[in-house]
C-alpha cells in the first residue's frame, strides 16, 4: 500500500453520502486517504456519486470493486444485514474494512469476521466509535474513582420515529437523492436496535464494561409504512425492552423504542448512592473533560472533539462516522489501533441478538463475548 489509503465506498446511500464521500473528497485528507472507487446495485447511482466527488471509478458490482487494485480498504455504508458476506468478501481479498453500524447481526458472524480478519492481516474498525469521545471516558474514569458511589443502575436507548422517510437524500428525483429507506424496516439488520440503541449501547457498555446476561421483551408495533406513495410491510422489531445484568446486581434498562426516549441520544443515566449522571452532568453540575467548553460554544455538539473533525468537516452531517473511517485509515497507515473495536461491536451485537432470543422465549440469556474497555480518562 502507498502512503495514502484507497478507499472504497460501497453503497452511495445515505451514509455512503454524507459520511463517506462528502468527506473524503475534500482536499485536507488527500495526504492520507482517497476515493478510489464506490459501487452501488441501483443502474446509475454509483457513476453519478463518482463524478459529483471526484471518485476514480464507478461499479454495480461489488466483487469488480474489490478486484479493484486501488482499494486497500472498504467502508460499509450498505444495509446491515449484507455487511457479513460483504465484509467476509472484503477481508479474503486483503482489503481493511470499516463497518458502519453493525458489523452483522450474529456474534458467531462476528466472531468469524475476526478471526478472517486476523487470518489476512487486515484491520477492522466498527461504528460507532463512541469511546473515542473525550466525555465518555471521562465518565468511566469518574465511575472508577467512586463519583457515584456504589453504582445501582443505568439507561439508555432510542426511539425510531419516522426521521428516515423524511431524510434529504429521499426526497429528490435523481438518483442521488430518492433513496428507499424500506431496508431500516424489515429483517435482517432493520429496526431502532441496530440503527440507533447501538449509539447508546456502545457508550454503556463502554463505561461500565461488558455485560453479563439478559432478558427483554419485543415486538412490531407498526406493521406498515409508507414512501413515496407506496405501503411496505415491516418485519423488524420496533418496540424493544431489553434489561441487562452486569453483574454484582447492577442493572441497566436499554429500549429501541417506537416513540419516547428516557436519556439523551448516544448517551447513558446512571445511578449510584452518591447521585446521578447524565448526559454531560453529574449530580446536576457539568462533568469536566478536555474540550467541554468549545463543545459549549458550538452548535454541532461533542463530535467537534474527535480528532478528525476539523476544519469544515465539523459543519457536516455524519462526522462521527467519517472519524470512524479515518480510524481505519490512521491503523492502515500507521499501525496505529482505533477504540472502535470489532470486539466491542461484536459484545454489543451479541446482546441485541440474545435480548431478541429472550423475547421470544422468555428465557433469561447469558452472554459469552466479552471485550476490553478503554482506559478512563
Amino acid at each position: 500500500m502507498s502512503d495514502r489509503v484507497g478507499m472504497g465506498v460501497v453503497g452511495a446511500g445515505s451514509i455512503g453520502i454524507r459520511a463517506a464521500l462528502q468527506h473524503l473528497c475534500l482536499e485536507d485528507v488527500q495526504d492520507r486517504t482517497w476515493l478510489a472507487a464506490v459501487c452501488d446495485p441501483v443502474p446509475g447511482r454509483a457513476q453519478a456519486a463518482a463524478e459529483r466527488y471526484g471518485v476514480a471509478h464507478a461499479y454495480e458490482r461489488y466483487e469488480d470493486l474489490l478486484e479493484d487494485a486501488g482499494v486497500d480498504a472498504v467502508t460499509l455504508g450498505s444495509p446491515i444485514g449484507v455487511h457479513y458476506e460483504q465484509g467476509l468478501l472484503a477481508i479474503r481479498a486483503g482489503k481493511h474494512v470499516h463497518f458502519n453500524k453493525t458489523m452483522t447481526t450474529t456474534a458467531a458472524q462476528a466472531t468469524e469476521l475476526i478471526d478472517e480478519a486476523a487470518a489476512h492481516d487486515v484491520k477492522l474498525v466498527a461504528s460507532p466509535g463512541q469511546m473515542l469521545r473525550p466525555l465518555n471516558l471521562r465518565i468511566r474514569k469518574l465511575i472508577q474513582e467512586g463519583a457515584l458511589g456504589r453504582l445501582a443502575w443505568a439507561a439508555t436507548g432510542a426511539a425510531f420515529g419516522t426521521y428516515h422517510e423524511n431524510e434529504g437524500v429521499r426526497q429528490g428525483d435523481d438518483v442521488l437523492s430518492n433513496i428507499n429507506p424500506a431496508w431500516y424496516w424489515r429483517k435482517p439488520g432493520g429496526g431502532p436496535l441496530w440503527d440507533m440503541t447501538v449509539y447508546g449501547l456502545h457508550s454503556l457498555t463502554g463505561i461500565l464494561g461488558p455485560a453479563k446476561r439478559v432478558t427483554g421483551m419485543s415486538g412490531v408495533a407498526v406493521a406498515e409504512r409508507e414512501f413515496q406513495g407506496q405501503v411496505y410491510p415491516c418485519d423488524a422489531d420496533d418496540n424493544t425492552f431489553l434489561v441487562l445484568d452486569f453483574g454484582d446486581n447492577v442493572f441497566g434498562f436499554v429500549y429501541g423504542a417506537l416513540a419516547g426516549m428516557l436519556s439523551s441520544f448516544g448517551q447513558a443515566t446512571i445511578f449510584g448512592t452518591r447521585g446521578s449522571i447524565s448526559g454531560g452532568t453529574l449530580n446536576g453540575q457539568p462533568i469536566d473533560y478536555p474540550g467541554r467548553e468549545e463543545v459549549e460554544a458550538s452548535s454541532a455538539g461533542d463530535n467537534i472533539l474527535l480528532p478528525h473533525v476539523v476544519g469544515p468537516h465539523r459543519e457536516m452531517g455524519e462526522s462521527h462516522v467519517f472519524e470512524d473511517i479515518m480510524q481505519l485509515v490512521d491503523w492502515a497507515r500507521e499501525g496505529k489501533p482505533s477504540l472502535a473495536t470489532a470486539e466491542h461491536a461484536r459484545h454489543v451485537i451479541e446482546i441485541f441478538e440474545a435480548g431478541y432470543r429472550a423475547a421470544e422465549t422468555g428465557e433469561t440469556q447469558t452472554l459469552t463475548t466479552t471485550f476490553e474497555p478503554p482506559d478512563g480518562a
